[in-house]
């Protein structure tokens, strides 16, 4: 990689048992075909961690890598990756997230890290420049994240270090354990807190002073201009930067598609008034960004008046806000935001923590976890009750102890069935309720490879202003200017297929694997997937941000087929670890029992609809329709070896 710019062009591999640490150099084709992120973590989890690996045993590895944009002034080219085989789902787990980690492994001239083995005792990886140390960490061992991260800015003389790092949940092995990104973002989904647990690794502690070096710089110069320009000029960028992710919180409670009370509800009563986005100004007067981001979508929250009145934080993300106080009917964000700081501190995922909560808090509705099981009731909205089953599931306490297997394997302990239990491949997901909204989106619940989730999928020009399918399960409604259509950046022969010639109605089937495609190439080259920028940053800018960066020129064509790479490379690891084509599904739930109230009352699932739909899925990808395997043909043609299907 010596004659290639924007990479630092080294892996350390770093094996805990034994205390070995090399490099890895990595090679031009390798990066042409995989890019960073995402796609270096599916190739080399697919190919070292053997079918069978315990997720929580030595065998399994776990793999950060920086988006190759990362370390650049490329807008919101923050993101790095983490993967393993996933304690909740068994499964590929993987996580994304921002904030200055991925930057600060750049400047210390590391691409990634590979980490294998078990340390003996708890430890932390220290890494400041060419210096990389493992080092003694008993004595933060049972700290929580905050109070982790700032004694090893301490010890260690570095305030601006950036710490990944894991809290009481993730060293008692939670199934849903977080790796805490500082003190506000994390690498939250799929267990992977658990897995450093398993190592005995507490944190992994950066601080570079290098530089991200250019190939090209004219060019480079103008691709980012291209791309800010691009931006900015999005239709949703004024919204998402005044309202971040808040922005739903209206239309979901309008359509009826809340997941109310661990979806027994689709509205919740005062919702506009006391949980949506008319309530940023109460509560923030500024916005949080990643580095090199010009949205910052996240809000800084300070709480002046009532129970929790001082707390200051990065916080009203829609995450939990939907999680905790549409799942659990907790009613007011400054408990939510109460909430959210507990699960940063404990070092839990906060969607499958609102879950496993919103779970309990059923059960005990329904007579079937009691008073004596918990030590507390637990009613709908009690925030005391929800700050202490947090904790108990963290430590595995009492019916904490259960809860933290995550809701399927709960369930089953609970009841005696996994029915009621509302996950996909054994990860809880749904922000929304896809019995009140049939989209590409919803459709991505249930084909999404790191099991049940709302972020791998997601159609670029969703429109909230309208919630109806001109074909049902098949299409939905596009309704944006003929301008939005025309500057897509999307190949026009697909884009003929996706969109209707006449109608522009989308075909959700079709822009699901788009979308999970493009959604790969954020993820493996460090982009964020805002609306503001999925809208308006496709394969053509990538491509061009990329090639001048690099120097390895590389086609939008070439680009978006890395995406589909990494993708199926995430499907042959699933299969090999056991993945089956039933697993590919909803709840029960969503097929027997109908939304409660609101606009969505009375809405099902059509199971052979959905299983239609999906067929259609699998034929765009070139999968086998009825299993969901890819085929041969389609592997080599994206240069896999066709034989791994048979491992």
């Amino acid at each position: 990689m010596n004659n290639y710019r924007g990479y630092a062009g080294k892996i350390l591999d770093i094996n805990l048992s034994d205390g070995k640490i090399e490099t890895i150099d990595l090679e031009k084709e390798f990066c042409r075909k995989h890019l960073s992120g995402l796609g270096f973590n599916a190739k080399i989890l697919l190919d070292q961690i053997p079918a069978g690996a315990d997720p929580l045993g030595p065998e399994n590895i776990i793999v950060f890598n920086a988006g190759v944009l990362v370390g650049t002034n490329v807008p919101t080219a923050s993101r790095s990756e983490v993967s393993a085989k996933s304690p909740a789902t068994g499964l590929f787990g993987t996580a994304n997230s921002g904030n200055y980690w991925g930057s600060e492994l750049k400047f210390a001239g590391y691409d990634g890290i590979i980490i294998r083995g078990k340390a003996p005792r708890p430890v932390t990886i220290s890494i400041r420049n060419d210096a990389v140390n493992i080092l003694p960490a008993g004595h933060l061992w049972g700290k929580d994240c905050w109070h982790a991260i700032a004694a090893l800015r301490k010890e260690l003389s570095e305030p601006e270090l950036q710490v990944a790092v894991i809290g009481p949940a993730g060293e008692n092995l939670v199934k849903f354990a977080s790796i805490e990104n500082g003190p506000y973002d994390a690498w939250a989904r799929t267990g992977l807190g658990a897995v450093m647990g398993s190592k005995n690794l507490k944190a992994i502690a950066v601080r570079g002073t290098g530089a991200v070096s250019v190939a090209r710089k004219k060019e480079f110069v103008e691709a980012v201009t291209a791309t800010s320009k691009a931006i900015y000029a999005s239709p949703f960028y004024g919204p998402f930067e005044r309202f971040g992710t808040m922005l739903v919180t209206i239309p979901y409670q309008e359509f009826g598609i809340l997941p109310g009370r661990n979806f027994q509800t689709g509205v919740i009563d005062g919702w506009l008034e006391t949980r949506s986005r008319k309530l940023v100004p109460r509560y923030s007067n500024r916005g949080v960004a990643c580095i090199a981001c010009p949205i910052a979508c996240a809000h800084w929250v300070e709480v002046k008046e009532g129970p929790y009145s001082g707390l200051k934080m990065k916080d009203m993300e829609v995450t939990p806000v939907i999680g905790f106080g549409a799942g659990c009917d907790i009613n007011n964000l400054p408990a939510i935001a109460r909430l959210t700081e507990s699960c940063q501190r404990l070092g839990v995922d906060m969607v499958s923590a609102a879950a496993a909560v919103a779970q309990a808090m059923e059960l005990f509705q329904k007579g079937q976890l009691t008073e004596s099981d918990l030590g507390y009731k637990l009613s709908w909205g009690d925030e005391e009750s929800t700050l202490n089953l947090l904790e108990d599931i963290a430590y595995r306490r009492g019916a904490g102890d259960i809860l933290a297997e995550g809701t399927r394997k709960a369930a089953a302990r609970l009841t005696g069935s996994d029915s009621g239990a509302i996950h996909v491949k054994g990860l809880e997901c749904f922000i929304f309720d896809p019995r009140g909204r049939w989209s590409t989106w919803s459709l991505g619940f249930i084909t999404n490879t790191r099991g049940g989730d709302h972020l791998r999928t997601r159609n670029p020009v969703e429109n909230l202003r309208y919630n109806e399918n001109p074909v049902p399960y098949r299409t939905e409604k596009f309704a944006f200017p003929q301008t939005m259509y025309d500057n897509l950046d999307m190949d026009p022969a697909l884009k003929q297929q996706i969109f209707d010639p006449a109608t522009l109605d989308i075909h959700i089937p079709k822009m699901s694997k788009w979308s999970e495609d493009l959604i790969a190439v954020y993820n493996a080259t460090g982009l964020c997937i805002r609306p503001p920028v999925l809208h308006t940053v496709g394969p053509t800018l990538i491509s061009g941000l990329y090639s001048a960066l690099t120097g390895i020129d590389l086609s939008p064509e070439e680009t978006i087929r890395a995406g589909e790479r990494t993708w199926n490379l995430q499907k042959l690891f699933n299969i090999k670890h056991g993945e089956k084509p039933a697993d590919s599904d909803y709840p029960t739930r969503f097929y027997n029992e109908p939304v409660g109230n609101g606009p969505a009352a009375g809405r099902k699932l059509d199971q052979s609809k959905v299983k239609e739909t999906l067929a259609e899925y699998y034929r765009a990808r070139g999968w086998d329709e009825s299993t969901g395997r890819p085929a041969k043909s389609k592997l080599s043609e994206l240069g896999i070896d066709p034989n791994l299907l048979d491992q």
